[in-house]
């Protein structure tokens, strides 16, 4: 009987040991409003796996925090396009093994060989989107803007939205002087903030967070914005259109990525063979009106979604997109420089 109530208490001893080293995790960084919290949730129900989810702003804060931890913190991040050619130059992110993502045949092929991950080694590509003009035409005619350099009109002072984003803002002020999206030229680069600084007094608000608010508000009628925040706008303000710019335009992947030091790869790899799902896919695309990467899903989209042309626009438009790629320290802080002194100036 001793030897009984011994083994009874060397079990009880156990039981919390084994439950623990049997609990599976993943630890989750993404950008804000990207990964809906239900989905998380159901990821956790479904497979058994605790998700610590939080969330950043920009590549940026991702980026430094990871650089600056030399232990893993998180096994999956969401770098946009031009970070994960960074990234993966550092051999900071880890190749991918697509056996262990069955649902990679979902994607879209046209999403497959970007740029900025020519052989999809690093990155899985999530949600995409453009930036591009917002017009609410209770004010202004759409037909009256087509291009970046219409922004410029004496006509829109103290108009303007423009993303507080600087490699977007100093990409669509490289486009419209006819020079790549990706330009490192500092004399290119150099002329794009001389063109900025004149726009300045055409320049009401600088926003990322409240873009979709400050559009449905009328607090500016006019300016840059991503096509599925102006689509999601348009919702509540019939008045409000979207516009491909003709002077060319940049098109944004935010993906998935493993870091090369993550500790949990198993469950990277199922959190991320999850999101590629085709109804996981069609829930997010919903709940966050941006346009997706995933073919299969978003075949069962709802028609005034899949075939809107704001969401989803035909293959002759984005022919003139260009992705954003890695344009190096160097031009990276030169833009800062000149992003700071933009701001100061008005």
């Amino acid at each position: 009987m001793k030897l009984f109530y011994r083994l009874l208490l060397v079990m009880v001893m156990l039981l919390p040991m084994q439950a623990f080293a049997q609990q599976k995790i993943v630890n989750v960084y993404a950008w804000t409003g990207e990964v809906p919290e239900f989905i998380v949730r159901q990821f956790e129900k479904e497979t058994g796996i605790k998700v610590n989810f939080s969330t950043y702003e920009n590549n940026e804060i991702m980026y430094t925090k990871l650089r600056a931890t030399k232990t893993a913190s998180y096994d999956v991040v969401m770098p946009s396009s031009y970070f994960v050619d960074r990234m993966s130059k550092q051999h900071m992110l880890e190749t991918l093994d697509k056996s262990k993502l069955p649902n990679w045949k979902n994607l879209n092929p046209s999403f497959l060989h970007p740029a900025y991950d020519p052989s999809s080694q690093y990155s899985v590509p999530f949600i995409w989107g453009v930036t591009g003009i917002f017009v609410n035409s209770r004010y202004f005619a759409p037909n009256g803007v087509s291009k970046w350099t219409d922004l410029w009109s004496p006509q829109y002072k103290d108009t303007l939205m423009l993303l507080d984003d600087t490699r977007e803002v100093f990409s669509m002020a490289l486009l419209s002087l006819g020079y790549s999206a990706n330009d490192k030229d500092p004399e290119h680069i150099k002329a794009a903030f001389l063109k900025l600084k004149e726009l300045m007094q055409n320049v009401k608000v600088f926003s990322t967070e409240t873009v979709v608010s400050i559009i449905i508000d009328e607090d500016a009628t006019l300016g840059m914005a991503w096509n599925g925040d102006t689509f999601k706008a348009a919702q509540d303000n019939s008045q409000v259109k979207f516009i491909y710019p003709k002077d060319g335009f940049v098109i944004w992947v935010d993906t998935f990525a493993i870091p090369a030091n993550a500790r949990h790869k198993n469950e990277a790899y199922a959190f991320i063979n999850f999101m590629l799902r085709p109804d996981i896919a069609k829930a997010i695309a919903i709940a966050t009106s941006f346009p997706i990467t995933n073919l299969a899903g978003q075949k069962l989209l709802p028609e005034a979604i899949r075939n809107n042309p704001t969401v989803y626009p035909p293959k002759e438009i984005l022919q003139h997109g260009q992705f954003q790629i890695d344009v190096g320290e160097e031009t990276l802080a030169l833009f800062e420089q000149y992003w700071e002194e933009l701001k100061m100036s008005g």
